[in-house]
């Protein structure tokens, strides 16, 4: 299913670029060269053998912490089966995060630009649509964008399971 928007919903247009901070923002309803997906449509995808993508950022130790502070990272739940590709839907990504960035998407999908990937992270965030966006401009051609994400998967009834970053 595609998403509509609800009535009386913000307008937001695609901006010509990547969009930068703040990333939890109204996002626009549509982005050229991807179909927009609800949670319905998400999990026809997924069935379908789409390579859900969640591209939240990891939460790393603040810097500065005095020695001997216990820090413990917050577990990371995601959509279960998905892949998740932390710090990658940054608007500008360091060169090597952008290279592994196109080498997992080309694992991911075989080596086939047709194949379905559908890249999300959480309600209104620039993220997912700046991956997916890159995805796009990859030449992927099967991009799927869920601007729900997690939020909108759990108000559908679905459950999360713990992720960790891929690293392969």
């Amino acid at each position: 299913m595609l998403l509509a928007a609800p009535a009386g919903a913000q307008t937001v247009p695609e901006p010509p670029d990547y969009r930068g901070e703040p990333y939890r923002a109204p996002v626009p309803a549509t982005l050229a060269g991807a179909t927009v997906l609800d949670a319905a449509g998400t999990a026809q995808w997924q069935a379908r053998g789409a390579v859900l993508i969640d591209v939240l950022p990891v939460v790393r130790r603040p810097a500065g912490l005095p020695a001997g502070t216990v820090w413990r990272q917050s577990p990371h739940e995601s959509i279960p089966g998905a892949v998740w590709l932390p710090d990658t839907g940054y608007d500008r990504l360091a060169p090597q995060v952008e290279t592994a960035f196109a080498a997992a998407l080309g694992r991911l999908s075989g080596g086939r630009p047709d194949a379905p990937l559908v890249f999300f992270c959480k309600a209104d965030c620039w993220m997912s649509w700046n991956a997916a966006k890159r995805a796009v401009a990859l030449g992927y051609t099967a991009v799927g964008w869920f601007p729900g994400g997690v939020e909108a998967w759990q108000a559908a009834g679905g459950t999360l399971a713990p992720a960790r970053p891929d690293d392969s």
